[in-house]
């Protein structure tokens, strides 16, 4: 579910990440744990096990629930690396929906909801998109128009294995 979240390397950035492990001879960024569960580092630890030598650390990170992890995650990624329109798109709709979940869910229908977001009349603490806006420079709509997106996305996956790594490279509109 963790790493669903989380636009893949193209096989180039892959093959240059693991040349870059090999020649330090470690992971220089710690796997991130949660619960036990991998939350971030998917890429390093598979190069890690293919490479039984290369030595990695863990840093266990606490949430209040998966909600939190995966909007942690998606921020982390916004936050670290050159992203597709569409990886970021993608992203922006993944936190904003998880921490929609972390605040209580949605309040009343889409309708609602979206005039609540543009209109600013829900209270201060309950104003995600508008927050994910501006830590994204972007229009509150356009948090509200990623949530779809990414809820596409997800649903052309299930559909078409596979599908979602195409859509977010751009190579598929």
């Amino acid at each position: 579910e963790f790493e669903s979240k989380i636009p893949p390397l193209t096989d180039e950035e892959f093959k240059q990440l693991e040349a870059n492990i090999l020649e330090d001879g470690k992971v220089l960024y710690p796997l991130i744990v949660w619960n036990g569960v991998l939350v971030d580092g998917h890429n390093r630890y598979r190069i890690a096990e293919k490479h039984p030598h290369i030595r990695y650390e863990i840093h266990e990170k606490q949430f209040d629930d998966r909600f939190a992890a995966i909007a942690w995650i998606c921020r982390n990624q916004l936050g670290r690396r050159n992203l597709t329109p569409e990886q970021k798109k993608y992203l922006i709709g993944k936190q904003y929906e998880a921490e929609k979940q972390v605040r209580g869910g949605v309040r009343g229908n889409q309708h609602t909801n979206l005039a609540c977001c543009q209109l600013g009349n829900m209270p201060k603490h309950e104003r995600t998109c508008d927050r994910i806006a501006k830590e994204n420079n972007i229009s509150s709509r356009s948090v509200l128009r990623a949530e779809e997106f990414s809820r596409a996305v997800d649903l052309a996956e299930e559909s078409s294995p596979g599908i979602r790594k195409q859509i977010l490279s751009g190579s598929i509109k």
